[in-house]
């Protein structure tokens, strides 16, 4: 069905003003509200279900590219417990993670936290509407493992130095920030699965290593 039968049978139903409070809901930009099984993932109880590619319909969510949030859902009250509880996921004693995206707790939005070991404290800190602009020549290489790949670990090349873009929660206003480092390869890993791109993607082949 084309959107303007469905708009022309809304309205009929409806009338023209609830169309225009629908159509206000989503008027942030091109990001798409969140959708009803959004919600009630975000509105959950608990650390958050981790998907892996063990299950197969986790697998191919975790192939997915992901979408942003549209700005006014940053203010809400439901998007500062998904901060909440990706935080509490990640950091649970189960997990014990470093990093973990949107993808992983069933969201194809751009979202993740990081464990900024660059900061004072070490703080996870959260990122809505995440990309990185900017990835230097020069590289690092180390061992990688991921809360989605049970058992699994892997060395990978990733860049030394990154700059990522991300949306300000408070003020809606679009952040860069320059990260290195260990830190830096924790931020490449997680953009890495709003892009559907897992890390055995890009894990070297051993052979492919410096002997010690």
């Amino acid at each position: 069905m084309k959107l303007g039968t469905i708009i022309c049978k809304f309205i009929s139903a409806a009338g023209i003003s609830a169309v225009l409070v629908a159509a206000s809901c989503c008027s942030s930009g091109s990001a798409p509200c969140l959708s009803r099984a959004e919600k009630d993932i975000i509105d959950g109880e608990g650390i958050m279900r981790v998907l892996t590619v063990e299950e197969k319909e986790d697998s191919l969510l975790l192939r997915s590219e992901c979408t942003d949030f549209p700005k006014r859902v940053l203010r809400s009250e439901r998007f500062r417990r998904l901060a909440d509880r990706m935080t509490a996921t990640v950091t649970d004693p189960s997990q014990d993670g470093v990093g973990i995206a949107g993808p992983q707790v069933g969201l194809k939005r751009r979202v993740i936290a990081v464990q900024r070991f660059d900061k004072d404290g070490e703080p996870f800190e959260v990122y809505p509407n995440i990309r990185i602009e900017y990835m230097s020549g020069e590289k690092q290489t180390g061992p990688e493992g991921c809360l989605s790949i049970p058992d699994i670990y892997g060395n990978v090349e990733r860049s030394m130095t990154v700059v990522v873009s991300y949306t300000d929660m408070n003020t809606l206003d679009t952040v860069r920030d320059t990260v290195e480092g260990y830190t830096a390869v924790i931020f490449q890993h997680e953009t890495d699965h709003l892009e559907g791109i897992l890390f055995t993607d890009r894990m070297l082949p051993a052979a492919s290593m410096p002997e010690n």
